[in-house]
Protein backbone atom coordinates (compact mmCIF):
# COMPACT_ATOMS: atom_id res chain seq x y z
CA UNK A 1 0.00 0.00 0.00
CA UNK A 2 2.67 2.27 0.65
CA UNK A 3 4.22 1.97 -2.57
CA UNK A 4 1.54 2.53 -4.24
CA UNK A 5 0.20 5.71 -2.63
CA UNK A 6 3.76 6.92 -3.09
CA UNK A 7 3.79 6.10 -6.90
CA UNK A 8 0.19 8.23 -7.02
CA UNK A 9 1.77 11.03 -5.27
CA UNK A 10 4.89 11.08 -7.40
CA UNK A 11 2.34 10.60 -10.58
CA UNK A 12 0.39 13.79 -9.47
CA UNK A 13 3.51 15.81 -8.84
CA UNK A 14 4.41 14.74 -12.74
CA UNK A 15 1.06 15.97 -13.44
CA UNK A 16 0.98 19.32 -11.97
CA UNK A 17 4.84 20.38 -12.86
CA UNK A 18 4.42 19.05 -16.85
CA UNK A 19 1.12 21.63 -16.43
CA UNK A 20 3.18 24.36 -14.60
CA UNK A 21 6.41 24.04 -16.79
CA UNK A 22 5.26 22.88 -20.85
CA UNK A 23 5.01 26.17 -22.64
CA UNK A 24 1.83 24.61 -24.32
CA UNK A 25 -0.11 25.33 -21.15
CA UNK A 26 0.89 29.13 -21.97
CA UNK A 27 0.92 31.53 -18.77
CA UNK A 28 -1.93 32.90 -16.42
CA UNK A 29 -2.65 36.43 -16.02
CA UNK A 30 -0.42 37.71 -12.65
CA UNK A 31 -2.18 38.86 -9.96
CA UNK A 32 -1.27 42.56 -11.23
CA UNK A 33 -3.07 42.07 -14.12
CA UNK A 34 -6.18 40.53 -12.69
CA UNK A 35 -6.36 43.61 -10.73
CA UNK A 36 -7.11 45.51 -13.60
CA UNK A 37 -9.22 43.92 -14.37
CA UNK A 38 -11.42 44.29 -10.97
CA UNK A 39 -13.77 47.27 -12.66
CA UNK A 40 -14.78 44.59 -15.49
CA UNK A 41 -18.65 43.71 -14.98
CA UNK A 42 -17.49 40.52 -16.76
CA UNK A 43 -14.92 40.11 -14.44
CA UNK A 44 -16.26 38.49 -10.84
CA UNK A 45 -14.27 36.40 -7.90
CA UNK A 46 -11.22 36.02 -9.87
CA UNK A 47 -12.66 34.82 -13.26
CA UNK A 48 -14.25 36.08 -16.01
CA UNK A 49 -17.72 35.76 -16.36
CA UNK A 50 -20.93 35.17 -19.33
CA UNK A 51 -23.73 38.12 -19.64
CA UNK A 52 -25.85 35.15 -18.14
CA UNK A 53 -25.36 32.61 -15.60
CA UNK A 54 -23.85 29.95 -17.44
CA UNK A 55 -23.56 26.81 -15.22
CA UNK A 56 -21.19 23.79 -16.50
CA UNK A 57 -21.47 21.90 -13.29
CA UNK A 58 -21.58 17.89 -14.27
CA UNK A 59 -23.30 15.46 -12.01
CA UNK A 60 -21.96 11.86 -11.46
CA UNK A 61 -24.62 10.53 -14.01
CA UNK A 62 -23.63 13.05 -16.07
CA UNK A 63 -19.56 12.09 -15.99
CA UNK A 64 -20.71 8.35 -16.04
CA UNK A 65 -22.66 9.00 -19.49
CA UNK A 66 -19.67 10.94 -20.77
CA UNK A 67 -17.79 8.05 -20.25
CA UNK A 68 -20.45 5.62 -22.11
CA UNK A 69 -20.71 7.54 -24.89
CA UNK A 70 -16.88 8.14 -25.32
CA UNK A 71 -16.28 3.97 -25.34
CA UNK A 72 -19.39 3.03 -27.49
CA UNK A 73 -20.97 4.47 -30.69
CA UNK A 74 -18.11 5.40 -32.80
CA UNK A 75 -19.54 5.10 -35.97
CA UNK A 76 -19.07 7.90 -38.46
CA UNK A 77 -17.83 10.29 -35.55
CA UNK A 78 -14.54 11.10 -38.01
CA UNK A 79 -14.07 9.81 -42.03
CA UNK A 80 -13.48 6.85 -43.24
CA UNK A 81 -10.16 8.00 -45.04
CA UNK A 82 -8.33 10.95 -44.39
CA UNK A 83 -9.45 14.41 -46.43
CA UNK A 84 -7.69 15.55 -49.41
CA UNK A 85 -6.87 19.50 -49.06
CA UNK A 86 -5.87 20.72 -51.87
CA UNK A 87 -5.06 24.60 -51.30
CA UNK A 88 -4.72 27.38 -54.35
CA UNK A 89 -1.96 29.14 -53.26
CA UNK A 90 -2.19 31.65 -56.62
CA UNK A 91 -6.15 32.57 -55.31
CA UNK A 92 -4.35 33.17 -51.69
CA UNK A 93 -1.70 35.69 -52.78
CA UNK A 94 -4.08 37.04 -55.36
CA UNK A 95 -5.17 41.07 -53.82
CA UNK A 96 -9.02 40.04 -54.33
CA UNK A 97 -11.23 39.76 -51.01
CA UNK A 98 -11.08 36.44 -50.31
CA UNK A 99 -11.84 33.92 -47.65
CA UNK A 100 -9.97 30.18 -47.35
CA UNK A 101 -11.15 27.77 -44.90
CA UNK A 102 -8.30 25.30 -42.97
CA UNK A 103 -10.90 23.64 -41.51
CA UNK A 104 -12.65 23.97 -38.06
CA UNK A 105 -12.78 27.56 -37.14
CA UNK A 106 -8.73 28.85 -39.10
CA UNK A 107 -9.70 31.19 -41.95
CA UNK A 108 -7.31 32.84 -43.68
CA UNK A 109 -9.16 36.41 -44.79
CA UNK A 110 -8.16 38.82 -47.16
CA UNK A 111 -10.09 41.91 -46.75
CA UNK A 112 -9.06 45.31 -48.39
CA UNK A 113 -5.64 43.70 -48.85
CA UNK A 114 -5.40 43.18 -45.64
CA UNK A 115 -4.31 40.10 -44.76
CA UNK A 116 -5.63 38.18 -41.67
CA UNK A 117 -5.48 34.80 -39.53
CA UNK A 118 -8.19 33.48 -37.48
CA UNK A 119 -7.80 31.56 -35.50
CA UNK A 120 -5.13 29.77 -36.33
CA UNK A 121 -4.74 26.07 -35.83
CA UNK A 122 -2.57 23.87 -38.20
CA UNK A 123 -1.12 21.43 -35.60
CA UNK A 124 -2.14 17.82 -35.74
CA UNK A 125 -4.30 17.83 -32.17
CA UNK A 126 -6.23 20.24 -30.00
CA UNK A 127 -4.41 18.50 -26.94
CA UNK A 128 -1.65 19.72 -24.75
CA UNK A 129 -0.56 15.68 -25.15
CA UNK A 130 -1.11 14.63 -28.94
CA UNK A 131 -0.65 10.90 -28.18
CA UNK A 132 -4.29 11.03 -26.50
CA UNK A 133 -5.90 14.08 -28.53
CA UNK A 134 -8.26 13.85 -31.28
CA UNK A 135 -6.54 13.56 -34.45
CA UNK A 136 -6.77 16.08 -37.74
CA UNK A 137 -8.61 14.39 -40.44
CA UNK A 138 -5.62 15.03 -42.69
CA UNK A 139 -2.47 15.66 -41.83
CA UNK A 140 -1.21 18.38 -40.11
CA UNK A 141 -0.83 21.83 -41.63
CA UNK A 142 1.69 23.35 -40.60
CA UNK A 143 3.05 23.52 -44.01
CA UNK A 144 0.21 25.89 -44.87
CA UNK A 145 1.95 28.56 -42.68
CA UNK A 146 5.00 28.61 -44.20
CA UNK A 147 3.41 29.14 -47.68
CA UNK A 148 1.11 31.86 -46.79
CA UNK A 149 1.97 35.46 -47.43
CA UNK A 150 3.40 38.00 -44.26
CA UNK A 151 0.35 38.05 -41.95
CA UNK A 152 -0.95 41.70 -41.40
CA UNK A 153 -2.94 40.37 -38.19
CA UNK A 154 -4.16 37.26 -36.37
CA UNK A 155 -7.23 37.62 -34.03
CA UNK A 156 -8.01 34.84 -31.40
CA UNK A 157 -11.37 34.22 -30.36
CA UNK A 158 -9.87 32.19 -26.82
CA UNK A 159 -7.77 30.00 -25.76
CA UNK A 160 -8.54 27.12 -25.92
CA UNK A 161 -5.88 24.44 -28.00
CA UNK A 162 -8.37 24.45 -30.95
CA UNK A 163 -8.50 27.75 -31.30
CA UNK A 164 -5.17 28.91 -30.26
CA UNK A 165 -2.23 26.25 -31.54
CA UNK A 166 0.89 26.22 -29.25
CA UNK A 167 2.79 24.64 -32.71
CA UNK A 168 1.10 26.99 -34.75
CA UNK A 169 1.91 30.45 -32.76
CA UNK A 170 5.73 29.82 -32.66
CA UNK A 171 6.18 29.55 -36.75
CA UNK A 172 3.35 32.78 -36.97
CA UNK A 173 5.32 34.90 -33.90
CA UNK A 174 7.27 36.22 -36.47
CA UNK A 175 5.51 36.30 -40.02
CA UNK A 176 2.48 38.08 -38.37
CA UNK A 177 2.59 41.85 -38.08
CA UNK A 178 0.11 42.00 -34.82
CA UNK A 179 -2.31 39.42 -32.58
CA UNK A 180 -5.95 40.89 -31.40
CA UNK A 181 -6.63 38.65 -28.82
CA UNK A 182 -9.62 38.66 -25.55
CA UNK A 183 -8.28 40.05 -22.36
CA UNK A 184 -5.74 37.57 -20.74
CA UNK A 185 -4.72 35.73 -23.71
CA UNK A 186 -1.60 38.22 -24.43
CA UNK A 187 0.30 36.59 -21.51
CA UNK A 188 -0.03 33.03 -23.52
CA UNK A 189 1.68 34.57 -26.06
CA UNK A 190 3.92 36.41 -24.43
CA UNK A 191 5.31 33.41 -22.86
CA UNK A 192 5.77 31.79 -26.51
CA UNK A 193 8.14 34.84 -27.52
CA UNK A 194 5.50 37.20 -29.20
CA UNK A 195 6.87 40.66 -28.97
CA UNK A 196 4.76 42.47 -26.31
CA UNK A 197 3.92 45.71 -28.54
CA UNK A 198 2.65 43.11 -31.23
CA UNK A 199 -0.44 42.44 -29.09
CA UNK A 200 -3.56 44.06 -28.48
CA UNK A 201 -5.95 42.77 -25.81
CA UNK A 202 -9.45 44.19 -25.73
CA UNK A 203 -12.68 43.17 -23.89
CA UNK A 204 -16.18 42.97 -25.13
CA UNK A 205 -18.07 46.11 -27.14
CA UNK A 206 -13.99 47.71 -27.23
CA UNK A 207 -13.73 48.78 -30.73
CA UNK A 208 -10.94 50.22 -32.40
CA UNK A 209 -9.54 51.79 -36.19
CA UNK A 210 -6.56 49.42 -37.67
CA UNK A 211 -5.26 49.81 -40.90
CA UNK A 212 -8.35 51.34 -42.28
CA UNK A 213 -10.37 48.55 -40.86
CA UNK A 214 -12.96 48.97 -37.97
CA UNK A 215 -12.28 46.08 -35.71
CA UNK A 216 -14.81 45.32 -32.57
CA UNK A 217 -14.53 43.04 -29.97
CA UNK A 218 -17.99 41.30 -29.00
CA UNK A 219 -19.31 38.62 -26.50
CA UNK A 220 -19.65 34.84 -26.78
CA UNK A 221 -21.15 32.72 -24.51
CA UNK A 222 -17.99 30.13 -23.79
CA UNK A 223 -15.25 29.32 -20.88
CA UNK A 224 -11.56 29.65 -21.34
CA UNK A 225 -8.40 27.76 -19.60
CA UNK A 226 -5.47 25.70 -20.49
CA UNK A 227 -4.68 23.66 -17.85
CA UNK A 228 -6.26 22.33 -14.75
CA UNK A 229 -5.69 25.77 -12.14
CA UNK A 230 -6.44 28.60 -14.56
CA UNK A 231 -10.35 28.41 -15.60
CA UNK A 232 -11.84 31.37 -16.74
CA UNK A 233 -8.77 33.26 -16.60
CA UNK A 234 -8.94 34.68 -19.74
CA UNK A 235 -11.70 35.85 -21.68
CA UNK A 236 -13.82 34.34 -25.08
CA UNK A 237 -15.51 36.14 -27.88
CA UNK A 238 -16.48 36.93 -31.30
CA UNK A 239 -14.93 39.13 -33.93
CA UNK A 240 -16.55 42.10 -36.24
CA UNK A 241 -14.02 42.96 -39.23
CA UNK A 242 -15.55 46.20 -41.08
CA UNK A 243 -14.13 46.42 -44.59
CA UNK A 244 -14.63 49.79 -46.71
CA UNK A 245 -17.11 47.55 -48.53
CA UNK A 246 -17.15 44.49 -46.92
CA UNK A 247 -18.40 43.42 -43.77
CA UNK A 248 -18.00 40.10 -41.75
CA UNK A 249 -18.70 38.65 -38.37
CA UNK A 250 -17.03 35.44 -36.56
CA UNK A 251 -18.87 34.31 -33.79
CA UNK A 252 -16.10 32.32 -31.60
CA UNK A 253 -17.29 29.33 -29.68
CA UNK A 254 -20.00 29.71 -27.88
CA UNK A 255 -23.96 28.97 -26.96
CA UNK A 256 -27.11 30.52 -28.08
CA UNK A 257 -28.14 33.88 -26.34
CA UNK A 258 -29.66 37.32 -26.85
CA UNK A 259 -26.05 38.86 -27.61
CA UNK A 260 -26.52 37.73 -30.74
CA UNK A 261 -29.13 40.47 -31.93
CA UNK A 262 -27.72 43.05 -29.64
CA UNK A 263 -24.55 42.16 -32.31
CA UNK A 264 -26.58 42.74 -35.21
CA UNK A 265 -28.49 45.92 -33.64
CA UNK A 266 -25.04 47.56 -33.61
CA UNK A 267 -22.84 46.43 -35.93
CA UNK A 268 -24.97 44.46 -38.81
CA UNK A 269 -25.84 43.43 -41.37
CA UNK A 270 -22.76 41.35 -41.97
CA UNK A 271 -22.10 40.51 -45.65
CA UNK A 272 -20.74 37.06 -44.27
CA UNK A 273 -21.27 35.43 -40.62
CA UNK A 274 -18.76 32.72 -39.78
CA UNK A 275 -20.79 31.06 -36.99
CA UNK A 276 -19.96 27.71 -34.97
CA UNK A 277 -21.95 25.26 -35.41
CA UNK A 278 -20.43 21.55 -34.59
CA UNK A 279 -19.23 19.97 -31.39
CA UNK A 280 -22.20 20.39 -29.71
CA UNK A 281 -24.24 18.04 -27.27
CA UNK A 282 -27.25 18.34 -25.18
CA UNK A 283 -25.24 17.98 -22.13
CA UNK A 284 -23.04 21.42 -22.79
CA UNK A 285 -25.88 23.42 -24.93
CA UNK A 286 -25.14 26.30 -22.71
CA UNK A 287 -21.08 27.07 -24.43
CA UNK A 288 -21.62 25.31 -27.92
CA UNK A 289 -24.54 25.46 -30.69
CA UNK A 290 -26.67 23.34 -32.32
CA UNK A 291 -26.87 23.45 -35.89
CA UNK A 292 -30.28 25.00 -35.87
CA UNK A 293 -29.03 28.06 -33.29
CA UNK A 294 -26.22 28.75 -35.33
CA UNK A 295 -28.89 29.21 -38.00
CA UNK A 296 -31.04 31.52 -35.80
CA UNK A 297 -27.55 33.28 -34.85
CA UNK A 298 -26.99 34.40 -38.35
CA UNK A 299 -30.27 35.86 -38.79
CA UNK A 300 -30.33 37.90 -35.12
CA UNK A 301 -26.92 39.20 -36.28
CA UNK A 302 -28.29 40.16 -39.78
CA UNK A 303 -26.00 38.34 -41.62
CA UNK A 304 -26.46 38.16 -45.49
CA UNK A 305 -24.92 34.97 -46.35
CA UNK A 306 -23.30 32.48 -43.68
CA UNK A 307 -20.84 29.73 -43.64
CA UNK A 308 -20.46 26.84 -40.30
CA UNK A 309 -17.29 26.66 -38.49
CA UNK A 310 -16.18 24.06 -35.82
CA UNK A 311 -16.61 21.36 -37.73
CA UNK A 312 -14.10 19.27 -40.22
CA UNK A 313 -11.14 18.61 -38.78
CA UNK A 314 -11.55 17.41 -35.18
CA UNK A 315 -13.77 14.60 -33.33
CA UNK A 316 -14.57 16.67 -30.03
CA UNK A 317 -18.42 15.77 -29.70
CA UNK A 318 -20.32 12.04 -30.30
CA UNK A 319 -22.29 13.60 -33.00
CA UNK A 320 -20.99 12.12 -36.82
CA UNK A 321 -18.13 14.68 -38.30
CA UNK A 322 -21.03 15.32 -41.15
CA UNK A 323 -24.08 16.19 -38.93
CA UNK A 324 -23.33 19.73 -38.32
CA UNK A 325 -23.02 20.87 -41.75
CA UNK A 326 -26.46 18.31 -42.91
CA UNK A 327 -28.33 20.07 -40.34
CA UNK A 328 -27.47 23.53 -40.75
CA UNK A 329 -28.17 23.31 -44.50
CA UNK A 330 -31.45 21.38 -43.63
CA UNK A 331 -32.74 24.38 -41.69
CA UNK A 332 -31.17 27.22 -43.54
CA UNK A 333 -33.40 26.01 -46.09
CA UNK A 334 -36.27 26.11 -43.98
CA UNK A 335 -35.47 29.61 -43.27
CA UNK A 336 -34.29 30.80 -46.38
CA UNK A 337 -30.55 31.60 -45.28
CA UNK A 338 -27.75 31.69 -48.03
CA UNK A 339 -25.18 29.32 -46.46
CA UNK A 340 -22.01 28.30 -47.98
CA UNK A 341 -19.95 24.67 -48.16
CA UNK A 342 -16.29 25.14 -49.03
CA UNK A 343 -13.68 22.51 -49.04
CA UNK A 344 -10.92 22.38 -46.73
CA UNK A 345 -8.20 24.76 -48.35
CA UNK A 346 -10.50 26.09 -50.75
CA UNK A 347 -10.36 29.86 -51.64
CA UNK A 348 -13.98 31.80 -52.04
CA UNK A 349 -14.03 34.78 -53.80
CA UNK A 350 -15.82 38.08 -51.36
CA UNK A 351 -17.45 39.25 -55.07
CA UNK A 352 -20.99 39.53 -54.32
CA UNK A 353 -21.44 36.06 -55.97
CA UNK A 354 -20.82 33.05 -53.08
CA UNK A 355 -20.78 29.49 -54.31
CA UNK A 356 -23.60 27.40 -54.25
CA UNK A 357 -23.28 24.60 -51.06
CA UNK A 358 -21.66 21.34 -52.72
CA UNK A 359 -21.55 18.37 -50.66
CA UNK A 360 -17.93 17.59 -50.27
CA UNK A 361 -18.05 15.44 -47.41
CA UNK A 362 -19.92 12.80 -49.18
Amino acid sequence: MFYLLAFLGVFVIAIILFVRLHPTFGRTPSKTQQQTYSNFVNFKNGKFVNQHPTDMKMSVSTVLSLLKDALIGKKDRKPNNPIPISIDWNSIRSEKDSLTWFGHSTFFLRLDNKKILIDPMFGLSPSPVTLVGSKRYSNDLLYAINELPLIDAVFITHDHYDHLDYTSILRLKEKAGHFFVPIGVGAHLQKWGVATEKITELNWWDEMEWQGLKVAAVPSQHFSGRGIFNRDSTLWMGWVILGEKYRLYTSGDGGYGPHFKKIGEKYGPFDLTLIEGGQYDERWAAIHMKPEDSIQAHLDVKGKNMMLSHWGAFTLAYHSWTDPVERALKKAKEKEVNIITPKIGETVLLNGTLPTPVPWWK
